[in-house]
């Protein structure tokens, strides 16, 4: 297609459409312009109007009229899949620079993408106070259950491909040496770029694996805070990828590291923590772990490359402003150091406050958290609310099927560890057969394990058990029978266990900080 004589070719030219636009939209109701590094949003009355930018950035080509009005095209299906209702279509605009027209018969001067307008109040990277556990975990299963239903990469395409996935990692050094000439910069980057280099190496293996395994899907591909809203009844998913398809056919995991990311760059990461966890109980996909600390350098790469490009883009007499481009670097700095996991176990009947004390800790202690109740059902092909119709001691809670969630446990929490994260594992662990497994892999491991020993009176575990039945709706389905049946079989923890063992009791305000004192 021939490019119109009037499309916008300079950025001059975009801020004059703008200009233009703002003037003829003026009687639309309550203006407002928000401006990135690639386009324009021009928010008016019920409506907002999202203008490309016309660059060539080399991670994206939105230099002709035609690129810019197929990736709003793109934009319109892609975005549609995670915000129904909020792309409305893509409209040319005609007139002139200075007397635009939405619409019109005339030559495009330029293609806009139509939206209905939500408030930017609500979108999280500007209401940090908006965030809470709750929110968090709706996020999580709503990217989970997205990552399940969105189209997977063909086999004999290039998506998913090792190359072709660390492609976009090493041309964001290129670019961001491009954009930042600085001696104290250029040996931070190089020690990034080899640690991202040497890690692509390591993980040779687990990449190919990957796209065979199904993870190379068509996601969102720029999950962070500010492309997330609180809208209505709940969170709003929006401005997904559509310049460049290699930037949105990713792993699953590297989006989630993006979320993850930007969480902790916010100073949340015990909400970071508590996403991951809640994304891992919703996918299982714990072999994806030991991709995260590379992914999520990438992504404060990512990040960082965008501050630069905001900063170069200041117009005299502004100075360029690198301060959010040196926190980012601080940040990828920061997942480059190595952990040192610590391995605890959860012992005590039901209704002792397994998956409460938990929840807790993992708002202190970064940890990943591996729950039979969850784990068991997985196995059994069930969701985790799903009820297994099992009665005492058969179906998922026969003898061997206890056994079979163990091992499944016990594997999981190994693969997590050798990925170098700490892992809780809950599970009632009464038996001194179950637990032995879980201290030899913390031998061979070379890490610290510790028992976190709840100790409840009688009663009151049979009041929670019951009050836990009527509700309903809970991951566990033990009753009172299976109550009585473990306190009937109930031993204390041999002596040679107790080196590595906290006693937890009710109403006990010490317990988070010890144990963080221990596998913090």
């Amino acid at each position: 297609m021939n490019e119109s004589p009037q499309a916008i070719q300079t950025e001059a030219d975009h801020r004059a459409l703008i200009e233009g636009l703002l003037r003829h939209l003026q009687d639309a109701g309550e203006q407002e312009l928000i401006t990135t590094h690639i386009s324009s949003v021009i928010l008016a009355g019920e409506y907002a109007y999202k203008i490309k930018k016309p660059l060539d950035l080399g991670f994206l080509d939105f230099s002709t009229l035609e690129r810019r009005r197929f990736c709003c095209e793109e934009e319109l299906r892609l975005n549609a899949r995670l915000a129904p209702g909020i792309y409305l279509g893509v409209l040319p605009i005609t007139g002139t620079l200075r007397q635009p027209v939405l619409g019109g018969d005339g030559e495009p001067l330029e293609y806009v993408v139509r939206m209905r307008r939500f408030d930017q109040r609500g979108v999280l990277s500007n209401r940090l106070d908006l965030l809470d556990p709750a929110v968090i975990d709706t996020i999580a299963r709503r990217v989970a259950r997205f990552h399940g239903e969105i189209a997977q990469a063909p086999a004999a395409s290039e998506y998913g491909e090792p190359a072709h996935l660390a492609q976009p990692m090493w041309d964001n050094f290129t670019h961001i040496r491009q954009l930042v000439d600085d001696a104290e910069v250029t040996p931070r980057l190089e020690a990034l770029e080899h640690w991202t280099r040497q890690r692509y190496q390591a993980l040779g293996e687990l990449l190919p694996r990957r796209k065979r395994d199904g993870y190379i899907r068509e996601c969102h591909g720029d999950l962070h805070l500010g492309n997330i809203a609180l809208v209505g009844a709940g969170p709003l998913i929006f401005d997904g990828i559509e310049f460049n398809p290699g930037l949105r056919w990713i792993d699953t995991m590297s989006e989630l590291a993006f979320l993850l990311m930007d969480l902790q760059e916010k100073g949340r990461p015990e909400l970071a923590t508590r996403a991951l966890n809640s994304y891992l109980a919703e996918t299982g996909d714990y072999e994806g772990v030991a991709l995260l600390r590379f992914y999520q350098v990438y992504r404060a790469m990512v990040r960082a490359k965008v501050a630069a490009i905001m900063a170069s883009q200041a117009v005299p007499p502004a100075k360029p402003d690198y301060t959010a481009f040196r926190a980012y670097l601080a940040l990828a700095e920061g997942y480059m150091r190595d952990a040192s996991p610590c391995l605890m176990l959860t012992r005590g009947p039901s209704g002792s406050g397994k998956s409460t004390k938990a929840r807790d800790l993992l708002g202190r202690v970064p940890a990943i958290w591996l729950r039979s109740d969850v784990e068991r059902k997985r196995l059994a092909g069930l969701r985790a609310r799903d009820s297994s119709g099992s009665a005492l001691d058969g179906g998922i809670y026969s003898a061997e099927f206890t056994r079979r969630t163990y091992a499944h446990l016990h594997a999981l929490a190994g693969e997590v560890l050798a990925a170098g994260y700490a892992v809780l594992v809950d599970a009632t662990f009464l038996d001194r057969a179950q637990r032995e497994p879980f201290y030899g892999l913390a031998e061979e491991l070379g890490c610290p394990v510790l028992v976190l020993d709840l100790q409840v009176p009688e009663a009151l575990l049979r009041e929670r058990v019951e009050r836990r039945a009527a509700r309903g709706g809970d991951v566990s389905e033990a009753g009172l029978e299976v109550l009585e049946r473990q306190l009937a079989g109930y031993r204390p923890l041999d002596d040679d266990e107790r080196e590595h063992t906290l006693v937890l009791i009710p109403d006990d305000a010490t317990w988070v900080g010890r144990v963080a004192e221990r596998c913090g």
